[in-house]
C-alpha cells in the first residue's frame, strides 16, 4: 500500500533517475528514507564513473554514510532492484522497498520477500515510460547493465 509519503519519495527517486538519463547514464534513481523523510538520493552512475557496481541504490547508500540502524528505514527506487542491490537491502536489514516499476526489469521481488523484506510495487507510469525510452535508445547500455550479452 501506498502513502503520500512514499509517492513525495519515488517522485525523488524519479528525478534521480532522469538525472542520470540527463549524463548520459542508466536512468534508476533510489531514495533512502526515515520516518517519511529523506536520509539520502541517488542514482545510477555506472557510466559517469566507469564503476560497475554503481547501482542507484548503492549511490543512494554510500551517500548515506555510516547509519546505527538500516532496520527503520524505507528505500526507494525506480526500478526493480538487482541481485547485488537486493543482497544489500537483505545485508543491512532495509525492512520495506518501494519500487516504481518492474515490467522492464523483474527483480528479485521474491528473493526480497523470502527475507521478510515488504515489497510494494507502485507500477509508475512515468518509470515505466522513462526505462522503456532507455531500452529503446540504448539498448548495448542496458545490457551492460543488466550483465548480458
Amino acid at each position: 500500500m501506498m502513502t503520500e509519503a512514499d509517492r513525495q519519495m519515488l517522485t525523488i527517486a524519479y528525478e534521480e533517475a532522469k538525472k542520470g538519463f540527463d549524463e548520459g547514464g542508466c536512468p534508476i534513481g533510489s531514495v533512502l528514507a526515515r520516518g517519511g523523510q529523506e536520509v539520502s538520493r541517488g542514482h545510477n552512475q555506472r557510466v559517469q564513473q566507469g564503476d560497475p557496481i554503481a547501482h542507484g541504490e548503492m549511490d543512494a547508500l554510500r551517500k548515506a554514510g555510516r547509519q546505527r540502524t538500516y532496520r527503520d528505514t524505507v528505500l526507494y527506487t525506480t526500478l526493480s532492484p538487482c541481485m547485488m542491490c537486493s543482497g544489500t537491502i537483505v545485508q543491512f536489514g532495509i525492512p520495506r522497498v518501494v519500487v516504481g516499476e518492474n515490467t522492464t526489469f523483474g527483480g528479485n521481488e521474491d528473493f526480497l520477500r523470502a527475507h521478510g523484506v515488504e515489497v510494494v510495487i507502485a507500477d509508475d507510469p512515468d518509470c515505466i515510460a522513462l526505462m522503456k525510452r532507455f531500452i529503446r535508445e540504448k539498448p548495448e547500455l542496458w545490457a551492460e547493465d543488466i550483465a548480458e550479452d
